[in-house]
């Protein structure tokens, strides 16, 4: 079969025949009909300091995805051939103690598929049952193979309660875009996004947030006057991992603010904590998606009316996946989707 391989130890991505795979005991085969480019997908590709530390070569590389049950390996009777599915791509140990306790999104022995085995850029990938997810209601392939960070912005957007509040979220790359999404869907006053992207910002707008904000050019106490605001966000989403967003957002935090960090820094830096403590702010970090609480609210809100499509701009054959990582690097676009059903 054809599949994207990390298959040296240097930037890159190499389009190769491999092996199919074949399904054991309770795993499925499944056809790969649309996958999306995440970050992590980009740092494999151009071989930074984290890549080089975690993966090893040769790996098929990819984790957003959805498929066709192809085949059911034995003692498998959750799903059915000609099904279509999402997946989970955290596989976890079933054994610790939080797995065991059925908090699987904070197992510590997690295993990702695209990172420490053989992921979804390919035409068929092998997966444990227990880590599908079935679409049991039509559903477009182009918005199903991006679930994996719908539901990082799912998980984000439901750490706290929303209606009628006023949320501010920074960085307006595709999570923070869909985040912004259901904050909307969920009740929200205002939704205020940053970021320095004119194009992000620009698709912002285009999604329906209440202000979209160049904050090279706005303070976003600039903002709170502008809306009327009269003592801060009552939410914040910190998706940048950017440390002068951070810092912003605590200080237009109002207080007993709460704020949710999905975005990751690439290195240590300062806050101010006396904010913190004097505003009684609650800071919580964000990783993954609970298994599978966020995917069953996921399709509910889809199935309610919420469209998250307009944050896929751009789509490409597989064959084409040079363009898609060159439009993905670039960050003029949201989502980029891989067809692979040709």
């Amino acid at each position: 079969m054809k599949a994207l391989v990390k298959a040296k130890a240097e930037a890159g991505l190499w389009l190769q025949d491999v092996p199919e795979p074949k399904p054991g005991p309770g795993e499925v085969l499944i056809r790969v009909l649309r996958t999306g480019i995440c970050g992590t997908d980009l740092h494999i590709d151009s071989w930074n300091e984290w890549a080089q530390h975690t993966i090893h070569p040769p790996l098929v590389v990819g984790h957003e995805f959805v498929g066709e049950v192809v085949e059911l390996g034995e003692g498998v009777a959750s799903v059915y051939p000609g099904e279509i599915v999402g997946a989970e791509g955290h596989i976890t140990c079933g054994t610790c103690r939080n797995c065991l306790a059925g908090r699987r999104v904070l197992c510590a022995n997690t295993v990702g598929i695209g990172v420490q085995r053989d992921g979804a850029f390919a035409e068929l990938i092998v997966m444990p049952a227990g880590n599908l997810w079935p679409h049991l209601t039509k559903i477009d392939l182009d918005v199903a193979s991006i679930f994996d960070p719908f539901g990082n912005a799912v998980h984000t957007a439901t750490q706290y309660r929303l209606v009628a509040e006023d949320v501010l979220i920074t960085g307006a790359g595709p999570i923070g875009l869909m985040a912004a999404i259901v904050a909307r869907h969920n009740g929200a006053r205002f939704v205020v996004i940053t970021d320095v992207s004119d194009y992000r910002l620009e698709l912002a707008r285009k999604i329906g947030v209440t202000l979209a904000v160049d904050v090279r050019k706005v303070r976003l106490h600039e903002v709170q006057q502008q809306l009327g605001m009269k003592e801060g966000f009552d939410v914040g989403f910190e998706m940048s991992g950017v440390p002068n967003a951070m810092r912003e957002m605590i200080e237009n935090m109002a207080h007993g603010g709460r704020i949710a960090m999905l975005g990751l820094p690439d290195h240590e830096f300062p806050i101010d904590w006396s904010q913190v403590v004097f505003k009684m702010l609650t800071l919580r970090g964000v990783y993954g998606r609970q298994i599978f609480e966020t995917w069953y609210q996921m399709s509910v809100f889809v199935q309610t009316g919420l469209d998250i499509s307009p944050v896929i701009t751009h789509r490409f054959p597989y064959e084409q996946y040079k363009e898609a990582f060159a439009v993905a690097h670039s960050g003029q676009c949201g989502k980029v989707v891989l067809d692979w059903s040709k």
